[in-house]
This record gives structure tokens, sequence and C-alpha cells, in this order.
């Protein structure tokens, strides 16, 4: 299964996750949520469960999961990583004039 950008769940009793994967998004909805009934919830775990039955692509499940949980206050705040924060850094002296 394609692999996305790792999003951290922070589950309503406090344990944390790191998902990439639709495979892992089906576990982290098992998970401890606020509400299971919620639309989005729902949409995200059909979403999730048809994309591992090869009826769905993976990235729209993915979408949905991600939305689901943020719309549950559940995504911890991703801090960017070492080499994107040199990334920037390195493109900010890049657009500065030189003497």
């Amino acid at each position: 299964m394609s692999r996305f950008l790792p999003l951290t769940i922070r589950f309503v009793s406090g344990g944390t996750m790191v998902v990439t994967t639709v495979a892992e998004a089906k576990k982290a909805l098992a998970g401890t949520w606020k509400n299971k009934e919620a639309p989005d919830y729902l949409k995200a775990a059909r979403l999730v469960d048809d994309a591992i039955a090869g009826s769905c692509r993976p990235s729209v499940a993915f979408a949905a999961f991600k939305k689901a949980a943020a719309q549950q206050g559940l995504l911890k705040s991703a801090q960017p990583s070492a080499a994107l924060t040199m990334l920037d850094e390195l493109w900010s002296s890049s657009k500065k004039p030189h003497s």
C-alpha cells in the first residue's frame, strides 16, 4: 500500500500513534476517539476498509482519515523535520542580496 506523510494521532486515552499507511489508519480507527458515531469517522472507516479491499484509492481513504482525525482534534501538530528546516534556511539565504 502507498505510504503517506506521517500523521501523529493523539487518542482521547492519551496514547499516540504515527500513521503512514491505510493499514495503520485502520488500526488507529480502532483506538479511542471522541465520537465513533460521527459522520466523518464512519466515512473514514468505510473508505479505509474499501481501500484495503481494493475498491477505493488509498489516497482518498487516507484523506478521509486525516479529516476525521482533525475534526475530532486528534491530530498532533508535526514539527518540521531537520532536513526541511535546513532547506528553508537555504532558500531564505538564497533570496538575500549578496554583496
